[in-house]
């Protein structure tokens, strides 16, 4: 069953977010069985089996939304280990179907935490099953090193096929396949230009944590994996500019995803736009269009959150520096640093549980 991932194909994306004869390339990580996150939930589990922390049988315990869950349910499948999800309201029922089918438990917590909201209401959880359940084991996909190797097929799979690489874009959530992927790249292609690509309301890189309505990007806390020195600038997206490339991207290319490929697809066709003709850019789809069929693809949800309003503005607006403002649109900024690292970060983190902590479970994201 691992055999399964890998080896994902690459698209060809220009009109309409790209005039003719540019564009940029997709690496398609949706056709892996359940997505980009297979790749380290095999890894994780694969490396932790080796050390001795995972021993056979034992419980795989994680928290999740979804996507890293798919990667745990496969590899706990393909190495005899039950597994059990921690989430929340706010997953999809069709995503809490889907992983019971394959084997998983879903856990969901029914009450955020009073200051660090359904994220710290589902570690909590995480940490009363792992003390019920001994012998069990918990990934940590925010702070696991091995989150951040596991990319490294990935990173080769883009070198074999492209020959060269000017510009990689990713979507930043732990961390992960950032960070895996740009430390191989760089090491082949000295030049490489880094572009990571947030959402509004997310701590990540620097802005207050807010409620946020896209999941699979972004964060209320500060992941220690992501290579804050890897990145040349780093874009923010606003839902309703991921839900606008999404669709155009749905009816043009026939190949599409959920909001983190609306979000950096909108990022690499202005790249494709603005850099020279001839630069080869790479943008990572994390996912592909199922698990979005009532949110970003359904016209009531989106006019529900006003996310048919308007088409992006062509150009993202520029700040100097990570923490100059607060965004609520497309915006880039080309000094990237690590947020603990500027002033006053470290009282921003104290106090990001109280921003967190909301009442629509929809609007948390992982």
């Amino acid at each position: 069953m691992s055999g399964l991932v890998g080896n994902t194909p690459l698209l060809r994306v220009s009109e309409p977010l790209a005039p003719s004869g540019r564009g940029f390339w997709a690496k398609l990580e949706g056709f892996n069985p359940g997505g980009i996150k297979d790749r380290p939930g095999l890894h994780m589990v694969e490396r932790a089996r080796a050390r001795g922390d995972l021993r056979p049988g034992g419980r795989i315990i994680e928290s999740t939304s979804g996507t890293l869950g798919l990667g745990l349910a496969l590899a706990g499948m393909v190495y005899g280990h039950p597994v059990t999800l921690v989430t929340d309201p706010g997953l999809e029922l069709s995503m809490t179907r889907l992983l019971t089918a394959y084997g998983a438990q879903v856990n969901v917590v029914s009450e955020p935490h009073p200051t660090g909201g359904w994220q710290q209401a589902r570690r909590d959880r995480v940490q009363r099953l792992l003390e019920q359940h001994p012998g069990s084991w918990c990934p940590d996909q925010y702070n696991n090193p091995d989150n951040v190797a596991a990319y490294t097929p990935l990173a080769l799979e883009l070198a074999s096929e492209m020959g060269h690489i000017d510009v990689l874009v990713c979507s930043v959530g732990t961390g992960g396949h950032s960070a895996g992927v740009s430390r191989v790249l760089r090491q082949l292609y000295s030049e490489l230009t880094v572009v990571g690509v947030d959402t509004i309301g997310s701590t990540i890189f620097g802005q207050p944590a807010r409620p946020r309505l896209m999941r699979g990007l972004g964060s209320s806390i500060y992941p220690r994996n992501v290579a804050y020195e890897n990145f040349s600038e780093v874009h923010w997206v606003a839902p309703h500019e991921a839900v606008w490339t999404c669709r155009q991207l749905a009816a043009s290319h026939y190949a599409t995803g959920g909001w983190s490929v609306g979000a950096v697809a909108l990022v690499a066709g202005w790249l494709a736009r603005t850099m020279p003709a001839d630069a080869r850019i790479v943008a990572i789809f994390p996912d592909g269009p199922q698990r979005y069929l009532g949110t970003v693809y359904d016209d009531d949800y989106c006019a529900a959150h006003g996310l048919l309003e308007s088409p992006p503005a062509l150009e993202p607006e520029l700040l100097g520096r990570l923490d100059e403002k607060e965004v609520t649109r497309w915006t880039r900024c080309t000094d990237v640093v690590d947020p603990l690292t500027l002033q006053g970060a470290q009282g921003a983190q104290g106090a990001q549980g109280a921003s967190e902590a909301e009442p629509d479970a929809s609007e948390e994201d992982r």
